[in-house]
């Protein structure tokens, strides 16, 4: 079924969609297409919705009718809207393009493309024989029909070692293997939330799991994060009042702040959720990540006494996103429980991953430790970079995790990314991290890539920041298609 947005949503979406000041200035159905294109290109807008009318839009946006029509037949143009007398405008994807990991469009012939849109580093070089090695395994399950919802014995017992190993003593029993870290989220979503619930999120927050609560149709209530991370007042009177069913945190390294929770929040975050009633459902995709000798708190579970929190995680981040496997930590009924849902979803985790991801842990503190020293130097590159060729961005440097928040010099978030692209820059704008469109004086920067490629990426965003505060700048070519 075609879902649709009012024009009223859509005009929050799009928040400040006319050319900037001082830039020279295109017509305002261009601009307003131009806008829509990229609330498609960056996820805001997903395909397949049904768009306003345009007297509609037109009425929310407080413009002529007939700019909304021009904009929309520039969208139809240029393959990213089709209509249908009678039954409306709806969102598609356009010819030669393609909807890239990130979910997001991504042009067919994007292999020169600097990519920071995605925070995940390449494959480590122990990966191929960790593959050798599972492969010499495999027979010893081949004689079973290969369905294990919870996951092998030897991959749940690897995750439980390294959580006791962290302070929080857990058994296999605890641990269901899943195809990834959203997935794992997902199905903590299929049981613990019915349609309309109240869910409490960190915003910024990560897109997915925005995504994912959204598909579930959960009432979202946000937490805004300070330059120092959570207000803990704050955040605990949010819990208070709104009680809701779940909350979502990120407390290593949130992404995409990158900040880091400290040990007393912990305990009481889980004390209010106890008192309100709320289930509280931990992303530790970061938690193997500190950076700078930076000394970890106890995992959130540890001050938990009531099964009021779940843990997730996974191998996306330390190891290889290619390698789906990630887990959740909860009590053994809600494990059960959990293993019962998802054999209705997609039965169990390949048995031949789980075996890599047997022989990766095994290797976790050379792995683990090689991540850290490259995400220092590339970490570093990125903010030296930034303060030479960008100094009126501020940037907070994070003690552990992928990603850099940048607050930028000016509500341009949106506009960067769309510019960006031209030049051969994928950017995550940062609309993309909160609801209805905010967000726009901010922008995720991952340091996951090579140095060099940071720094030209830098260069290429310090030209394009330029080109959009000049009066004289010669007019970019207009392209066949923008994604």
């Amino acid at each position: 079924m075609t879902s649709q947005v009012r024009g009223v949503q859509l005009a929050r979406l799009l928040g400040q969609w006319h050319a900037l000041p001082g830039r020279r200035r295109s017509p305002d159905y261009a601009a307003l297409a131009g806008a829509v294109r990229g609330l498609l290109a960056d996820g805001r807008l997903p395909l397949g919705v049904r768009l306003p009318a345009e007297r509609e839009l037109a009425e929310a946006l407080r413009i002529s009718r007939t700019t909304v029509t021009a904009a929309y037949r520039e969208l139809r143009e240029s393959g990213h809207l089709a209509s249908r007398r009678g039954a409306g405008s709806w969102t598609m994807l356009p010819g030669g393009h393609r909807v890239a990991s990130t979910g997001l469009w991504t042009p067919l012939d994007d292999r020169d493309m600097i990519d920071l849109g995605v925070a995940a580093l390449s494959a480590p070089p122990q990966l191929v024989p960790a593959a050798r090695a599972a492969a010499e395994d495999l027979p010893r399950y081949l004689g079973g029909a290969g369905y294990h919802p919870t996951g092998i014995i030897e991959l749940r017992e690897a995750v439980a070692r390294a959580y006791t190993e962290r302070g929080l003593p857990t058994s296999p029993e605890q641990i269901m293997v899943t195809s990834g870290t959203q997935h794992a989220l997902d199905l903590v979503l299929r049981l613990a939330l019915s349609p309309g619930g109240g869910v409490l999120v960190e915003s910024p927050t990560y897109p997915n799991a925005l995504a994912a609560l959204s598909a579930r149709r959960a009432r979202i209530a946000t937490h805004g994060l300070s330059d120092d991370g959570w207000d803990a007042e704050l955040l605990l009177g949010s819990l208070r009042q709104t009680r809701p069913k779940l909350a979502y945190v990120i407390p290593e390294f949130q992404n995409p702040t990158g900040h880091l929770m400290a040990a007393d929040l912990r305990e009481r975050l889980v004390g209010a959720a106890h008192a309100a009633g709320t289930d509280l459902v931990v992303d530790e995709s970061f938690v193997d990540l500190p950076l700078d000798d930076t000394t970890l708190p106890p995992p959130v579970a540890v001050f938990d006494r009531h099964s009021r929190v779940i843990s997730i995680g996974g191998m996306s981040k330390p190891y290889w996103g290619g390698l789906r496997i990630g887990w959740v930590r909860a009590s053994a009924p809600q494990v059960q429980r959990l293993a019962a849902a998802r054999v209705g979803v997609d039965m169990a985790s390949p048995v031949l991953d789980q075996l890599v991801a047997v022989h990766l842990l095994t290797e976790a503190p050379a792995i683990v430790t090689d991540r850290r020293a490259q995400l220092v130097a590339q970490r570093d590159a990125l903010v030296a970079a930034l303060a030479d060729r960008l100094p009126d961005w501020r940037v907070r440097v994070p003690s552990g995790g992928v990603t850099l928040w940048a607050e930028l010099d000016g509500p341009i978030s949106s506009a960067l990314a769309r510019a960006a692209e031209e030049v051969g820059v994928r950017l995550a704008p940062g609309p993309r991290f909160g609801l209805d469109g905010t967000l726009e004086r901010f922008l995720r920067l991952p340091f996951t890539l090579p140095a060099a490629e940071l720094v030209e990426a830098v260069g290429r965003l310090a030209a394009v920041r330029y080109d959009l505060d000049r009066t004289n700048r010669p007019q970019w070519r207009e392209p066949t298609v923008i994604a």
